[in-house]
Formats: structure tokens, sequence, C-alpha cells
């Protein structure tokens, strides 16, 4: 079994801009579950999902990331593969959410290595 590493109260200056599947699971077992952000749209939002996310499809984040989002929260967001999370992950930091991150791979990867029981489209 791979072990993860997972510091539970990150240092912006150190936090990597994504996170794998393996240390967002050990993340969420723990008592140290971030917000999760799902930026897809609510089509993909309602094919797949992970329990406790919140859709804020990627064209509403600026409009609603300042008055529904704590900069100080540890934030993990996720699309279908990554790249729009890891844009959206970015735009956060640089409007002062220090402790946001990308699912590596999106929700496409959490079946992959997590849970087979999350559908992949």
């Amino acid at each position: 079994m791979l072990e993860v590493m997972v510091e539970p109260n990150p240092n912006p200056e150190t936090l990597n801009p994504e996170i794998t599947p393996e240390a967002f699971a050990q993340l969420r077992s723990s008592g140290e579950a971030p917000v999760l952000l799902d930026v897809r749209e609510p089509w993909e939002y309602e094919t797949a999902r992970l329990s406790n996310s919140i859709l804020m499809p990627m064209g509403d984040v600026p409009s609603r990331a300042h008055t529904e989002l704590d900069p100080d929260s540890h934030i993990v967001v996720v699309c279908h593969h990554g790249q729009r999370s890891l844009s959206v992950a970015m735009w956060l930091r640089n409007q002062g959410f220090d402790y946001s991150q990308s699912l590596a791979g999106g929700i496409d990867a959490w079946p992959r290595s997590i849970d087979p029981a999350v559908p992949r489209y």
C-alpha cells in the first residue's frame, strides 16, 4: 500500500499547485478535509461527482469566489481531467486564496486510483 504524507496545515509558500488523488483521499479521511470545489458544468457534475463537493462552474468562479469561499480555507479544485481545475486553482491563489490546489488528473483519475464506483465519462 502506498503511504502518502499529507501536511495537515499546508504552508502556502511550499504548497504544490496540484494534489494527487491518493493524498486528497487521505486528507478527506482525516479530520482536515479541505473544501472540494467542482468547476465542471452542471451536466458533468450530474454524471459523476465526489461527495461534499461545491459546484461552481469555471465561468462563475470570478463572480462567486469572493462571496462564497473562505480565502483561509484549504481548497481542492476538481474538473474532468485537471486542466480547468489547475487554471482555477492558480487564479484563486492570485486572488489571495493561498491554500488552493488542483486535483491532479481530475475526477477521471479518482475511479482509476481511489473509488471505481465513481463513473467515468
